[in-house]
């Protein structure tokens, strides 16, 4: 009888379901834009919206909890398309704060990965793993060689199977400072012929060939980072484990990339019929999904922070169509696509297929007109030229059309050699290509050197804010999104924030530009507000209870049934201001000092962006 490959969604629900009969709480999907947490635009693994957690805070629903975390990283953008990568991807985890430890991590990870009953079936006999090898920080990780020793064993598991590594493949930190510890990851042979064991110099090889895939990692949480260095144990040990979804769904199912996996099979078929070939189809696919689900987080294109991401990813979609066009009729065909494969699991995109087919949309339209500029520059480029034979970039000319208009490198390529072609001229060669691009990089290179340097100083509150001067300003957002409510009506909600040491950010839905009027008035209610020394409190409950309260969440839901409802006075059903939120705040709202508004401006469309100061 021939194995049942199990389907995405059954995937999903076995994980789910493995973790709630072991006790953990599911926690649902928090908003791709970070609630707390101003040192990334978005969420970029599964462990970051519960950091705070990690590092000691109690969390409302318990100490085992477990996710599917939506996720976007887009360092690898030019690699989308290939067999792996992907902007959009989900991240499946749990997690253990101060409760369990190494050995009923391990054993879990194993009999989810291979129990067919309950698990994802994995033939175990395709198993092999990795511990951290110790060092100046951290002894060898021995307990859990033994542990997966014993496991093997006990499944008559043969031949070697553990190996280890150094830090740099086998130990979690994230950064300087926080909590940290070892890590055992797991990898399946994707082969299906490596079931024998291998020596550790051939599994070595057998990992650069690419012929078994990391599936799952337990990172155990047990030492404290300070300034780079390991200064002693935590006071509770955590584990943090997860792979991604994606990633296990193509294993599970036996495929050979992300895209052959019943994830993309309808968004492939429709992206199929307006590309070239197979990567455009692919990037497309990719592209708009990420976009859906930006957007169903609130995020709307612009110039700067995630909705340049958003404008990006639309734009590069349109340039993989054939036409470099998109009409509303094909948006909507793959946004529906997008949408019934995660009905029922993510409800917030269900709810605006229209807005999101609206935005898209618009700004692929945008970016037609930007075509149309583009070619023009080019052509203009060409027409400086007195002898076209000779016609040669300058150093900025690719990236002056790419940080002017969005044009991408390489339509602006493809249209130099499609002129020169017009002309009678050969297309570039590969080594004039090749120096066209090294000098486009370079310039691009230099606009993220400084475009990083002003985002670590921008963001250098960092994870959490816990700084003192942070902690003011995050609680004078919550006074400031009242009095905006107050004097604009209760159309306006929280559309995203940013804490610095030097000031707030605060982007609010609003269709018009603030009267100075309102501006003063806002003003004039968060100070009031501010010398009646009114006490910020917290209070954790059921989140229905906490709805019903009529306190404000505007990112999704990120606790499971009971959340942290932060409110300004002194009980919640009087209170000012009360919102589901995860902290810093100050205790007595005259810790905050003079409030001022020092600009107000548009950031999207409907979207207004004030910036403030305490003093």
């Amino acid at each position: 009888m021939e194995k049942k490959v199990l389907t995405s969604t059954e995937i999903r629900s076995r994980f789910l379901a493995f973790f709630e009969e072991r006790g953990h709480a599911i926690l649902l999907s928090a908003s791709l834009v970070p609630e707390n947490d101003p040192s990334v635009l978005f969420n970029t693994a599964g462990m970051q919206p519960l950091v705070p957690y990690l590092m000691g805070e109690r969390h409302p629903s318990g100490v085992r909890l477990a996710s599917i975390q939506k996720c976007v990283r887009t360092g690898d953008i030019d690699e989308v398309g290939d067999s792996t990568h992907l902007t959009f991807f989900e991240m499946m985890g749990n997690w253990s704060l101060g409760d369990y430890f190494k050995q009923e991590a391990i054993e879990w990870s194993f009999d989810l990965l291979t129990n067919s009953e309950y698990g994802f079936a994995l033939d175990p006999q395709r198993l092999y793993v990795t511990c951290f090898e110790g060092n100046d920080d951290a002894p060898r990780d021995e307990e859990s060689a033994d542990i997966w020793r014993e496991i093997f064993k006990k499944h008559g598991v043969t031949g070697e199977r553990v190996y280890f590594l150094p830090a740099k493949n086998n130990w979690w930190s994230p950064g300087d400072n926080g909590p940290c510890g070892p890590d055992t990851e797991m990898f399946y042979d994707l082969t299906g012929k490596l079931t024998h064991g291998m020596t550790f110099d051939e599994y070595k090889k057998t990992d650069e060939d690419q012929k078994v895939v990391e599936i799952w990692n337990d990172v155990f949480m047990e030492y404290v980072k300070k300034d780079g260095k390991v200064v002693g144990k935590l006071e509770n040990k955590n584990v943090d484990t997860g792979s991604g979804f994606e990633r296990v769904v193509t294993v599970v199912q036996g495929k050979n990339n992300v895209y052959e996996t019943d994830i993309w099979t309808d968004t492939i078929m429709e992206t199929r019929n307006i590309s070239d070939n197979q990567k455009s189809e692919r990037v497309i696919a990719d592209h708009l999904r990420t976009a859906v689900f930006m957007i169903a987080d609130g995020v709307t294109p612009s110039n700067t922070d995630r909705g340049y991401i958003l404008r990006r990813l639309i734009r590069r979609a349109v340039f993989n169509t054939k036409t470099k066009k998109i009409s509303k009729h094909e948006v909507q065909k793959i946004v529906a696509t997008i949408i019934k494969k995660y009905d029922g699991v993510y409800e917030n995109v269900v709810t605006q297929e229209e807005k999101i087919i609206s935005e898209i949309v618009g700004e692929a339209e945008k970016f037609e007109k930007t075509v149309v500029t583009g070619l023009k520059r080019i052509t203009d480029l060409f027409k400086k030229e007195n002898n076209i034979d000779t016609f040669a970039l300058d150093n900025n000319d690719l990236f002056d059309l790419y940080q002017s208009s969005g044009f991408p490198v390489e339509l602006s390529l493809e249209e130099i050699d499609r002129e020169r072609v017009s002309k009678g001229l050969s297309v570039i060669d590969n080594d004039l290509r090749k120096k066209y691009l090294e000098k486009f990089n370079e310039e691009m290179k230099k606009h993220q050197e400084l475009s990083r340097a002003g985002a670590e100083h921008k963001f250098k509150g960092g994870m959490g804010g816990t700084g003192e001067v942070e902690t003011r300003y995050h609680t004078a957002t919550h006074l400031l999104h009242q009095a905006l409510r107050d004097v604009l009506g209760t159309e306006v909600s929280q559309k995203g924030s940013n804490i610095t040491a030097e000031r707030l950010r605060f982007d609010f839905s609003f269709p018009r530009k603030m009267t100075d009027e309102e501006k003063k008035r806002v003003e004039d209610i968060v100070n009031e507000k501010i010398a009646l020394k009114m006490p910020m409190q917290k209070v954790v409950m059921k989140k229905a209870d906490a709805e019903k309260t009529g306190a404000l969440h505007f990112f999704g839901d990120k606790y499971g049934d009971e959340v942290n409802v932060y409110f300004i006075g002194d009980d919640i059903e009087t209170a000012y201001s009360k919102e589901f939120c995860g902290g810093p705040h100050v205790t007595n709202l005259s810790e905050l000092g003079h409030f001022m508004i020092t600009k107000e401006e548009a950031v999207s469309a409907g979207v207004r962006r004030i910036k403030a100061i305490l003093d």
